[in-house]
């Protein structure tokens, strides 16, 4: 199968959503949950691609988006593993299950990589599904120290 590679464009909006949409779904999570989750991620990735904190590295195949990888630029405070502002995160890792098995995500995460290195980032980090791990950790991805604490409902 030939595969072609581009950049998310602000037509490719619904698209974004779409993918995240059904990567959550893909972990099990509740599809009720999801919807609210998707429409609230369009305005959001909107502004972000608007003001350049956002990209998305695309697959295609036959004209339609059959892969995704996004790279988020987070303010992030000067540190040991880094003594410049900044962090890039990777996320919206997705693959439209046909094409799995294709190394799409990896190419994809691969050319995210790049671009992190093109812009002097030191540090990269994502939360990896279970599905998506073994990739992560054979580009050379490490499990890191990160707590959370899931805070609940907010009005």
């Amino acid at each position: 199968m030939t595969y072609t590679f581009r950049r998310a464009t602000p037509s490719d909006l619904h698209t974004l959503a779409e993918h995240r949409y059904r990567m959550f779904a893909d972990m099990g999570l509740p599809e009720a949950q999801l919807e609210d989750v998707r429409e609230a991620f369009l305005p959001w990735v909107e502004k972000q691609m608007q003001a350049g904190t956002y990209l998305t590295f695309l697959a295609e195949k036959d004209g339609q988006v059959v892969a995704g990888a996004a790279l988020m630029w987070m303010d992030w405070p000067p540190g040991p593993l880094d003594a410049r502002p900044g962090r890039g995160y990777l996320l919206n890792v997705y693959t439209h299950p046909e094409h799995r098995k294709q190394g799409l995500a990896r190419l994809l995460v691969e050319q995210a990589i790049q671009e992190c290195r093109e812009r002097k980032v030191k540090v990269l980090s994502l939360h990896a599904s279970e599905f998506g791990r073994p990739i992560y950790e054979k580009l050379g991805f490490q499990s890191t120290n990160e707590m959370r604490i899931h805070l609940g409902e907010h009005s």
